[in-house]
């Protein structure tokens, strides 16, 4: 396990009240799935400090895992702000790299070109390091889509037509699964039609 002794502060619940959603603090590393006591992870808060009620706060760390916790409770791990200056020193947890969920499309794909993928990536991170751990394959035809954003109808039918904005144009409705939709709004996807302008010229 790969960690840094770093220098740092404990914050009380009246400091965390004034950090916002881009201050970096260190949280407890334990959780249900992975037990690391005396242990800490780099976070951020999931909502400015000031916006949440009682003395219990939520954060998600840079591994993605929601944590709660109460600052000021003796008990608990607590909130803590790296500070040469600091009267502590805690274990922090490091990255050991990143996992890439990626959706690649590669024109006219087989075999050999994902082949040729792998193996450039294993030459750019040294080889026996970057590892497949997922592999999703599905030949994807030839067809351009747009892909819109309508918004949901309420109240009576056969009312205004709903609101369309156009998000992406694409080759095929695979992005539509990655694109992140507003709320009360759902995903259209037509087949793209080019518009043309028919008008007689001089």
């Amino acid at each position: 396990m790969n960690t840094e002794k770093t220098a740092a502060r404990r914050l009380s619940l009246e400091e965390v009240t004034k950090l916002g959603v881009k201050d970096r603090i260190l949280v407890s590393a334990d959780t249900a799935e992975l037990k690391l006591p005396d242990c800490y992870v780099p976070a951020f808060l999931t909502k400015s400090g000031e916006d949440f009620e009682g003395g219990s706060i939520t954060a998600r760390t840079v591994f993605q895992e929601e944590v709660s916790c109460l600052p000021d409770d003796e008990n608990e791990a607590g909130v803590y702000v790296a500070d040469e200056d600091g009267s502590e020193t805690i274990e922090v947890l490091q990255s050991a790299g990143v996992v890439l969920d990626l959706a690649l499309f590669v024109p006219g794909g087989d075999r050999g070109s994902l082949t040729a993928l792998y193996a450039a990536a294993r030459q750019a991170f040294g080889a026996d390091v970057v590892q497949i751990w997922r592999q999703g394959l599905k030949e994807v035809p030839d067809v351009k889509v747009d892909i819109y954003e309508e918004q949901v109808p309420r109240g009576r039918k056969g009312g205004d037509s709903p609101k369309r904005d156009r998000r992406a144009i694409d080759t095929y409705p695979t992005r539509a699964e990655f694109i992140e939709f507003s709320a009360g709004w759902k995903p259209v996807v037509e087949i793209h039609r080019p518009i043309v302008d028919d008008t007689p010229t001089i």
